[in-house]
């Protein structure tokens, strides 16, 4: 005895699952090639101490801000080529220096001793409510 319906695939089933697989492929390309061109002029890094704002400056120029809180307290910011980091930290922790390098719109770095905020504001090309990492 034969049994015929062992193997029921289709020709029309492999087309549908290579378009499929050629879709998510494309999808894939194009959020990443989004993800590493995805950056507007009009991003914002606002840092903010104790709440308030004490700078706004705009991340496609490279700058060093410098804020100085009470009891000594020193974090350097860097806006280079497009993100911001944490250079220089006088909190005893220097987490907020491990954090490294941020540049996308709603991205921050935070220094909890120190009570300073740096955030990215504006609009991204993405065209993403937000990103994952």
């Amino acid at each position: 005895m034969n049994d015929s319906k062992a193997n029921t695939s289709k020709p029309g089933d492999l087309l549908l699952i290579a378009g499929l697989i050629v879709v998510g492929l494309a999808l894939t390309v194009f959020v990443l090639l989004s993800r590493m061109g995805g950056q507007s002029d009009d991003l914002t890094v606002v840092i903010r101490q104790d709440g308030e704002v004490v700078a706004a400056l705009p991340l496609d120029e490279d700058a060093v801000y410098t804020v100085q809180g009470e009891d000594d307290a020193v974090n350097r910011v860097v806006i280079e080529d497009g993100a911001v980091f944490m250079e220089e930290a006088s909190c005893p922790d220097r987490l907020c220096v491990k954090q490294g390098k941020i540049r996308y719109s709603g991205d921050s770095l935070i220094c909890l001793p120190n009570r300073v905020v740096v955030e990215i504001t504006g609009q991204d090309d993405l065209g993403l409510d937000a990103v994952a990492k």
